[in-house]
């Protein structure tokens, strides 16, 4: 048994527990499936497809193993990349065939959905916002984010069959992650190829820094998926599901994980709730999150609420003052007055914390340090503060904001 193989089945049985989905800690290899078909295992992974008229690449992978990808599938095959597919346009999906242009082989034809163009342009206007948002989230030194990326030369709308040297490929679109999603069938090998509507956690489909995700769509497209019988699933991240019973149930309780929030956030919605009253009313199913290919290790459940929300509901969240609020300092210098100076206000934070309350003791450090920001003993208490409340998230997605929040106001910084 491969690396990979060992791998999907050590996931399959939760012994990876302790593991989510981070550049770092990717396993990094390819190991062939079937005659022809090889799974290069990466942040993130590459369905590599070896035909008649030459090498098909399902994804890209991204910068941080291009130069793996490369080498792995070069020693697999030496034929030339003829396709390649793009998932979607997220960057660790997309910067892996440079150095494969580069062999001075015909032009590489690149495939991408019809919205993917759009999702680079837009990258290039909010390139910096970017590089900080890769900062907290990853715990990077400093902002990273490319400027250049590969456009597509042909792009897809809903559906297209493709034929390369006698391997046919189906590509569907549907909303997830992305607005510009696209996974595809191998019928003839029942396989299928996921891109990051699965990833073995919880669905990436509330990030807090990123823009509209669809999780009513992404459940549809599970379904769709979980129609076609496939006996091999290729994610878009972590190893594969093999075997026609896992993958059925990998897909069905992700669609269902899915379901069951949509729903209930609808209902409230419209029983007339406001964000807050969803944010602490909704029941998360634990049962499926204890899921070895669903726990919320990378983004968090509840942040999915706050993306239907927004989907369905705009950005007004109920809350009067929210509307045109007051700017956060003078409302946290009202408060500090009321409470008897900012200090007492980071004190009570830090009694807060102490009974395990660290959404109150956030909030109320929070006002606190806005206060008087240039007080290093309440800057103190605040980074201690948000470096607990950091070390009790699950999803990667908290641990980097409230993390870079411990770091902004830690004096030793």
């Amino acid at each position: 048994m491969g690396e990979v193989r060992e791998l999907s089945e050590r996931a399959w049985s939760g012994e990876l527990a302790g593991t989510d989905i981070h550049p770092g800690r990717a396993l990094v290899g390819l190991e062939e499936f079937d005659t022809g078909l090889a799974f290069m295992s990466a942040f993130s992974n590459v369905a590599v497809i070896d035909t008649a008229e030459g090498l098909v690449f399902i994804d890209a992978s991204g910068p941080f193993h291009a130069a793996r990808l490369h080498e792995s599938v070069r020693a697999w095959s030496d034929r030339p990349l003829h396709t390649a597919i793009y998932t979607h346009g997220h960057i660790d999906h997309v910067a892996g065939l440079g150095a494969f242009e580069a062999e001075g082989h015909s032009q590489v034809r690149v495939i991408a959905h019809a919205a993917c163009p759009a999702r680079f342009d837009r990258y290039k206007l909010t390139n910096g916002y970017n590089g900080w948002v890769n900062m907290r989230q990853f715990s990077f030194p400093k902002p990273i984010f490319p400027k250049e990326f590969r456009y597509p030369d042909e792009t897809v709308r809903e559906e297209r069959v493709l034929e390369v040297g006698g391997e046919r490929i189906e590509l569907f679109h549907d909303k997830g992650e992305t607005d510009d999603h696209l996974w595809a069938w191998l019928p003839t090998r029942k396989t299928l190829y996921t891109g990051d509507l699965f990833i073995w956690a919880a669905p990436n489909c509330g990030n807090p820094q990123k823009v509209q995700r669809y999780p009513r769509e992404w459940a549809q497209a599970l379904r769709k998926m979980q129609a076609l019988g496939a006996e091999r699933l290729f994610p878009g991240h972590g190893p594969p599901i093999l075997g026609a019973d896992r993958v059925d149930l990998a897909l069905s309780e992700s669609a269902e994980l899915l379901e069951t929030l949509v729903e209930q956030t609808l209902a409230l919605m419209n029983d007339g709730a406001r964000l807050n009253d969803l944010l602490h009313e909704i029941k998360l199913p634990e049962h499926l999150l204890a899921r070895p290919y669903l726990r919320p290790v990378y983004d968090d459940p509840m942040f999915i609420v706050r993306n239907l929300w927004r989907l369905y509901g705009g950005w007004y969240d109920g809350d009067p003052p929210s509307l045109k609020p007051a700017r956060d300092a003078d409302v946290a210098r009202a408060l500090a007055e009321l409470s008897g100076g900012a200090r007492r206000l980071a004190e009570r934070a830090q009694d807060s914390a102490g009974q395990g309350d660290f959404a109150l003791a956030c909030q109320l450090v929070e006002f606190a340090w806005r206060a008087a920001p240039e007080d290093v003993g309440i800057g103190s208490i605040r980074s201690e503060i948000y470096r607990s409340r950091a070390e009790l998230e699950s999803s990667l997605m908290a641990k980097g904001i409230f993390g870079a929040a411990a770091r902004d106001s830690d004096p030793s910084s």
